[in-house]
């Protein structure tokens, strides 16, 4: 396990390199490679910090600028002003608001004189950019085909008073992942002042057992019913359950060993995306697992038991071993009985008792939080088409 120190250093690059429009793989191959330099760096008994050679954020600049990065005046990586950014191959149909210029995407230039940035990236964002795919194997856009695409732009009135009741949800949103962000550290921070120097002394099967989902037949699906969380519904820390798929409710009791709760813990297990894990939040919908994304079982009540397993797949040495393990095929793809057998250290029951009694209230407002923002991001999501296309007024709504 990478010492106290160094857990910091990489907790703060991540998060300098999560302002970035990186999408979540590219983050996760970057903290890879960071936890593969430190882990390094301590097997030849070096200081991590000075094989950096200078601040972690400063590397964190320069490593991105090698690899494609748009340098601006002062050294940051900044383009003036607001833009819309989007992804020239790979994943089409993302469009990211932002202020940062970086790597494969490339950017509008907008006219504020006509247009709100805000309004534009909403605006873009109801378009469908995977039919003007002009890629073969890999899905591509050119910026000529984009320039070509036609759109009404209304009055900067309507553009503010449809922002007037998008971007209170949308600062909400953001106001409570912030808020989880500083929870989960708080938690990280506990986990490492009474854990960083113990001894790898067993492994994550000795704390809890994993099992990947249940293998739904692909004619079982519905378009709408009991949900079905599948890799796709993992996002780093979160659980987007308006990303599930759906079977009828004659299904449940197959699959009632993968039916999941409030503070259960899941885990991408396949693909481009594997070792992402997140917590379910408090729901009052049926949830079921799908197979290739693993559950952690934790007893009846596993909120009680989710401190400790999550800050310990939080170490970067930790998930550096997930994902290492899923290496070394097309697709990678780790077992269940792979990621029980990943060496962490265990401290005694009461130890561990004390600590997840202690973190468990910050975990309970993480999930809480993370049902608020499903919740907003439905209700922007059913809202917005309907402002913009005008078969819903502003007048008419009340938040």
């Amino acid at each position: 396990m990478l010492n106290k120190k160094d857990q910091r250093i990489i907790r703060q690059m991540i998060r300098h390199i999560r302002t970035f429009p990186l999408s979540d793989s590219e983050i996760k191959q970057l903290e890879r490679d960071l936890t593969g330099m430190a882990l390094e760096a301590e097997k030849r008994g070096e200081d991590f910090e000075d094989v950096l050679d200078m601040t972690p954020t400063e590397f964190c600049d320069e490593l991105l600028y090698s690899i494609g990065g748009s340098k601006a005046p002062g050294g940051r990586y900044l383009l003036k002003g607001a833009g819309i950014y989007y992804q020239l191959t790979g994943i089409l149909g993302t469009a990211l608001f932002s202020l940062i210029l970086l790597l494969a995407l490339f950017y509008t230039i907008i006219n504020e004189n006509i247009v709100r940035p805000h309004f534009l990236y909403y605006l873009v964002s109801q378009i469908d950019l995977k039919k003007y795919n002009e890629g073969t194997s890999i899905p591509s856009l050119r910026t000529e085909t984009l320039n070509r695409i036609e759109f009404d732009v209304p009055s900067l009135d309507f553009q503010d008073s449809i922002l007037s009741v998008i971007e209170p949800i949308e600062n909400k949103i953001s106001s409570n992942q912030m808020i989880n962000d500083n929870l989960l550290e708080q938690a990280l921070t506990l986990y490492a002042e009474q854990f960083a120097e113990l001894d790898k002394n067993g492994c994550i099967g000795d704390y809890c057992s994993v099992k990947s989902g249940f293998a739904f037949k692909s004619s079982w699906w519905t378009s709408s019913g009991v949900k079905v969380i599948k890799i796709a519904s993992i996002n780093q820390d979160n659980l987007n359950l308006l990303e599930c798929s759906y079977v009828d409710e004659d299904k449940i009791n197959k699959a009632k060993d993968f039916r999941v709760t409030a503070g259960d813990l899941l885990i991408a297990m396949t693909g481009a995306t594997i070792g992402k894990f997140a917590m379910v939040p408090y729901s009052s919908e049926t949830l079921l697992v799908n197979q290739r994304v693993g559950k952690f079982f934790l007893g009846d009540n596993p909120i009680e038991r989710l401190p400790f397993i999550y800050c310990t797949l939080k170490q970067p040495d930790v998930y550096y071993e997930v994902v290492n393990r899923g290496q070394g095929s097309a697709q990678p793809n780790i077992s269940a009985s792979d990621i029980m057998s990943i060496p962490c250290g265990i401290p005694s029951n009461e130890v561990l008792g004390t600590f997840n009694k202690t973190a468990q209230p910050l975990f309970d407002l993480i999930i809480s939080n993370q049902l608020e923002n499903q919740r907003l991001a439905a209700l922007r999501d059913v809202l917005l088409p309907k402002l913009m296309s005008g078969e819903l007024d502003v007048s008419d709504i009340r938040l």
